[in-house]
């Protein structure tokens, strides 16, 4: 993949689904990190579990977008989540998402790269955005030049 494709890609919108927050789905995974039933689907950690997991790709085909694939090694980079209204136990949300960002860079030890952005919005069935969370993959490029 050229520098161009790359930057290219900014834009490029993500398929989507919806997510219902079931209460046994909610219990699951708020006991498998050992954190109170009371904090309920508002803990943070919903926002991104809900949003990559409606985003409409897998992870390999969120790769393949990339000319990547997940034996090339990508590294999940950074991550920021807003979350505007708590996500609530039982109610369903549509996630959209985006790319937001797209760029090449060259490190002295890792040779060349790429860093993607993306962005997930979870949606209340009303339309408002309830959370948010941008994150971004690094691929490397492995006998790529700048």
């Amino acid at each position: 993949m050229t520098e161009d494709e790359l930057t290219g890609l900014v834009g490029t919108r993500m398929p989507g689904g919806v997510r219902t927050l079931e209460k046994w789905w909610v219990a699951l995974v708020l006991d498998a990190m050992e954190c109170s039933p009371s904090d309920g689907a508002a803990h943070p950690t919903f926002v991104f579990l809900v949003a990559t997991g409606s985003m409409g790709w897998t992870w390999n085909e969120l790769f393949a977008v990339f000319d990547a694939t997940e034996e090339d090694g990508p590294m999940f980079g950074e991550t920021d989540t807003e979350v505007h209204r708590p996500l609530q136990v039982g109610a369903t949300y549509t996630v959209r998402g985006e790319i937001v960002s797209a760029a090449r860079k060259v490190g002295k030890k890792t040779g060349v790269f790429d860093i993607v952005g993306y962005r997930l919005d979870v949606v209340e069935e009303s339309g408002t955005v309830a959370a948010s969370t941008t994150n971004s993959i690094v691929f490397p490029r492995r006998g790529a030049s700048t």
